[in-house]
């Protein structure tokens, strides 16, 4: 399959407004289990690609961006949504359920590449070894990740819901952002340390790649705002 011919930017923009389109359209239709269903695909598809870096030029400075920090920005909305139209109850059975299905999802790929590859055809080698590339990516990854996202999303939804307390209903943008860039801020600095562990990075370049990843993430949350602010009354 060829690639698109855009931008690596205008790739990076519209792969967020895909995102974030997506979490709207499952809650437009299904509500709550939609969100819930975001909060899903999120995570998991966070995961799988996480290891996958690219590099963006953008005023003639090149970042080095994670895809994972990309597709994690429909969770923060979701749960964000979930906290401020359903509770703390419902944003934090989200961020378990998300959980328990990456888990789910690795236990699966490591089952799958105990099974030999057909010699029926040739692409069954081919997916087989794709596989088993997600599926032993590393074991540290794999946990630091789990351990990122179950500690700054549990914080999220906390901090969001605390902030709530002190506003009420009003200022929604101050419990959306602030909530969103703190408990990033714990995600990216946990999963970066994992990235350290695992490969033997040096510092300076894990917290480079760490404050990149940041930046990206905090623009997102601003532009995840609009959105917010656009489902309240849904």
């Amino acid at each position: 399959m060829e690639n698109l011919s855009l931008s690596q930017e205008s790739l990076w923009l519209l792969t967020v407004v895909y995102d974030l389109g997506l979490a709207l359209i499952l809650y437009r239709f299904f509500g709550k289990y939609g969100l819930y269903v975001a909060v899903v695909l999120g995570i998991v598809l966070g995961n799988l690609q996480g290891g996958k870096v690219s590099e963006l030029i953008i005023f003639g400075t090149a970042y080095k961006v994670s895809m994972g920090a990309i597709l994690y920005s429909g969770i923060y909305f979701a749960t964000d949504v979930l906290n401020e139209k359903y509770g703390r109850k419902e944003a934090n059975r989200a961020v378990m359920l998300g959980f328990v299905a990456n888990i789910a999802v690795m236990i699966t790929l490591v089952l799958s590449v105990q099974f030999k590859p057909s010699e029926i055809t040739g692409s069954a080698l081919e997916v087989h070894n794709a596989i088993s590339t997600l599926a032993y990516y590393s074991p540290a990854f794999v946990i630091g990740s789990l351990t990122a996202y179950l500690v700054s999303q549990t914080f999220d939804v906390w901090f969001f819901h605390k902030i709530k307390s002190y506003t009420g209903e009003s200022k929604l943008w101050l419990r959306n952002n602030l909530s969103t860039i703190t408990s990033q801020l714990i995600d990216t600095l946990i999963y970066q340390f994992t990235w350290v562990f695992a490969t033997g990075m040096d510092w300076s370049t894990a917290l480079m790649l760490a404050a990149t990843k940041y930046i990206f993430k905090v623009l997102i949350a601003a532009v995840d705002t609009i959105f917010i602010y656009w489902v309240r009354k849904w």
